[in-house]
């Protein structure tokens, strides 16, 4: 695994560590500060007039970036995760024979040391740490790739991330980013009232959602059990329980096609919220995202590639209506299941004659909407094809009381005022279940007899929603792919032996 010539020469100089006496994996550290606050508290060292201050001492700790040598002196550029500082290590300053013996010969870039002293600044007019100690902790034995080009394979950097987060700051602040988005998100519902629950992650049935499951067994049980496609239908068993208003943010799984947008497990929050219907969810969720937008700083106009975004900007319009004066679809056909069969076929969309008419309008919507849909939208009054748990309308009851947000092109929440009619919903599973039996739809709602057992007993009007958190994160970052907002997206198995480690000497 380490047959790399220069990874074997950084082998042989922690061993000559060890020869030394300095242990290259040490486990102290008397690191009393971080770079960036380093950084803030000596500011004031510019409008000193040495611009120095020998009576301040700090020791900082971090990985070795920049290394040039300079005979008896050097100059460093140290990284932690607050940021870069410069670092002056002279000969003179260190125990005597350390900088000749062991710091020229063994110390490098991607090594983590900690380093004493005080702050000055250089004569570029750099803030800089003078360097009085120095104490290796990490030896680094693979070499970091070449500073200027980074790692250009993003295959690679998807598989080590590790790798990338070392060498790109900016997906670093990708990854705070969306760490204070749960955070704010779950800081928002519980501000509301909201219970956090945890629910199961193997089901015993495949439901909550039209989706493909992992399975996995279940040995002490001797059952098959399946990873969760969503947490819905235990959220509103707790909500016939008694809570009144529950949320879960939660990793769901989907035994499907990987894309931009799509990894076979991601994350949501799914929130329920008693006599409340899904009018009331878009105005919480209008709340939401000034919530979020407030505490992440954000302008209310973000950039998307080469789309602005305008998140002040929230319309709603109903999807039948949305396929002619959004996709620009004949409105004669949108109610005909045979018109639509053959206006997609005319476009040379692959369809399944199968489906049923509601199914069918969901295709002409991803088909002519979707992508058009740049400024947050809010698409209302699915059909019950395409709703096995969203109400009826009352006045339009082919229709459910539901909406999908959609941002940018793509649908980041799914809502609905809940279906809590027991008769209602287990006819709609036996639906489902046909249309399975029948090859309409292979992702069709398993019947789940005592979802409907729990509805028999009562769920206070109730509604219901989620919210895609990998999605909205690339909303929030720019980013056009999943995986820039995953840190472990899922990778196809490597076929061939891949050299993860670039030959080329590092810059010294």
């Amino acid at each position: 695994m380490f047959e790399n010539k220069y990874i074997q020469q950084r082998i042989e100089k922690a061993e000559k560590l060890r020869e030394a006496g300095i242990n290259p994996y040490s486990n102290e550290s008397t690191r009393n500060t971080t770079i960036g606050k380093f950084i803030n508290v000596n500011s004031d060292i510019f409008q000193k007039e040495d611009k120095r201050d020998e009576h301040r001492n700090y020791t900082v700790a971090g990985r070795i970036k920049f290394f040039r040598l300079m005979g008896k002196a050097s100059f460093l550029k140290i990284e932690d995760e607050s940021g870069l500082l410069q670092i002056y290590v002279s000969r003179d300053f260190l125990p005597e024979g350390f900088y000749n013996n062991i710091f020229k010969k063994t110390v490098e870039v991607g090594d983590i040391i900690e380093v004493s002293g005080y702050p000055f600044v250089t004569g570029k007019g750099e803030l800089s740490l003078h360097v009085d100690g120095l104490k290796i902790l990490t030896k680094s034995i693979s070499p970091l790739p070449e500073k200027y080009h980074g790692i250009q394979d993003k295959e690679l950097r998807y598989r080590q991330r590790y790798l990338d987060l070392i060498m790109n700051s900016e997906v670093r602040k990708t990854f705070h980013i969306r760490s204070r988005v749960i955070s704010l998100t779950r800081r928002f519902f519980e501000n509301k009232g909201f219970l956090e629950v945890e629910t199961p992650m193997m089901h015993p049935i495949a439901g909550g959602a039209n989706a493909k499951p992992f399975t996995t067994h279940h040995n002490a049980l001797g059952v098959d059990r399946f990873l969760r496609i969503a947490p819905e239908l235990y959220l509103k068993r707790c909500i016939v329980g008694g809570f009144e208003a529950v949320f879960e943010i939660n990793r769901c799984f989907r035994n499907e096609g990987m894309d931009a947008t799509h990894n076979p497990e991601f994350t949501s929050i799914e929130f329920y919220w008693a006599y409340k219907t899904y009018k009331d969810l878009i105005e919480l969720t209008k709340e939401y995202f000034e919530f979020l937008f407030e505490h992440l700083e954000l302008p209310s106009v973000l950039p998307y590639g080469e789309l602005e975004i305008d998140f002040k900007n929230f319309t709603e319009i109903p999807l039948i209506e949305s396929l002619t004066t959004i996709g620009g679809v004949p409105a004669d056909i949108t109610e005909d299941k045979d018109k639509i069969i053959a206006h997609l076929k005319a476009a040379n969309v692959d369809v399944n004659e199968k489906m049923n008419l509601g199914q069918l309008q969901g295709e002409l919507f991803d088909e002519y909407v979707e992508d058009k849909l740049i400024n947050p939208t809010f698409i209302t009054e699915y059909p019950v094809e395409i709703s096995p748990l969203a109400r009826r309308n009352d006045e339009k009851p082919h229709l459910t009381d539901r909406f999908e947000l959609f941002i940018g092109g793509k649908e980041i929440a799914n809502a609905f005022s809940e279906l809590n009619d027991p008769l209602d919903q287990l006819q709609r599973f036996e639906g489902q279940m046909e249309a399975k039996e029948s090859g309409g739809d292979d992702e069709a709602h398993e019947m789940d007899e005592d979802f409907v057992n729990a509805l028999s007993y009562g769920m206070a009007p109730t509604a219901g929603q989620g919210i895609g958190i990998d999605r909205l994160v690339m909303m929030l970052t720019n980013e056009h792919s999943i995986r820039d907002v995953l840190l472990f997206p899922a990778m196809k198995p490597i076929k061939n032996e891949i050299n993860l480690h670039d030959d080329s000497e590092e810059d010294k």
